[in-house]
């Protein structure tokens, strides 16, 4: 089953878009991450929003805000891959083979130790890096990109390559994704503003069941829908057509191209599923 997120924009008033959406903001430079946050927040009126992983204040590019209650889906989006293109200036000129050489070790399975002024615990701990490239040189300065997994540290990366190539330190840096959402559907601060005074927002909101794009999607039958949204688990006579599912994987519910709710699949004769999150009808 595949979900029409266009017609769900369309057929969604901005009250309920507004209610469970997600914007693709491109943040720039200086502003922290909350401090994005908080502009969405005021400007819509919202009880609640919150970013899919943080950006130094001095790193621009790709930061979704979930609003309201999108919020909730922000766990399933953040442990997904990022991209990112940087600049690196390297501390003594070497040939672009040798620095291709020496970044070979660094992608895959690799351990980093956090920075210090990083929120985490200082503890090493594997990450992985999928791809590292370079895309231009300019003397000492390297233009490269690189896709990790989440909550690898850029900086910290090419500080370690640093340390095999006589210095290195990254001069700038942008996210250009983060899971499935890019820069080319990004918008800046100043467009998002001037949306909400338009009155164009609804244009540039990602209704929240683009969680279709990331979890597998079961559908279910109509008159079940009022037992799901009093707390029934999913039961395996609820689907539509047969489902199978490992233990434990996460699956998201639909009647047609309504969302019902986030489940976690369970080992069970009857039930396919319980719930985890459960989007209740506006009063």
């Amino acid at each position: 089953m595949k979900i029409n997120l266009e017609k769900i924009r369309e057929q969604k008033s901005l009250k309920e878009l507004i209610e469970f959406s997600i914007i693709n903001i491109d943040k720039p430079a200086n502003p922290t991450s909350f401090g994005v946050d908080t502009i969405v927040k005021k400007a819509l009126g919202l009880r609640k929003s919150s970013h899919f992983g943080t950006l130094d204040p001095m790193v621009t590019g790709v930061l979704p805000v979930a609003l309201n209650r999108a919020c909730k889906l922000m766990g399933y989006f953040i442990g997904k891959k990022k991209t990112y293109v940087g600049i690196m200036r390297l501390h003594e000129e070497i040939s672009k083979e040798k620095l291709q050489k020496e970044i070979r070790n660094f992608v895959g399975k690799i351990i980093q130790l956090p920075p210090v002024k990083s929120r985490v615990k200082r503890e090493e701990r594997q990450r992985e890096v999928y791809s590292f490239k370079i895309l231009e040189i300019d003397g000492k300065n390297v233009l490269f990109e690189t896709e990790v997994e989440a909550g690898t540290y850029i900086r910290k990366l090419i500080h370690d390559l640093g340390l095999e190539i006589g210095g290195a330190h990254m001069l700038e840096l942008r996210r250009t994704r983060v899971s499935i959402f890019g820069e080319e559907e990004s918008h800046t601060i100043y467009e998002f503003l001037d949306a909400v005074e338009k009155n164009e927002l609804k244009k540039i909101l990602i209704p929240g069941e683009v969680i279709s794009k990331i979890l597998p999607v079961v559908e279910v039958k109509k008159e079940v829908i009022q037992k799901l949204y009093h707390g029934s688990p999913l039961f395996k006579k609820f689907v539509v057509g047969e489902k199978k599912f490992k233990e434990g994987e996460k699956i998201c519910v639909f009647c047609r191209e309504k969302f019902i709710g986030v489940y976690s699949v369970i080992s069970h004769e009857n039930v396919l599923g319980r719930a985890e999150f459960v989007l209740q009808p506006l009063k």
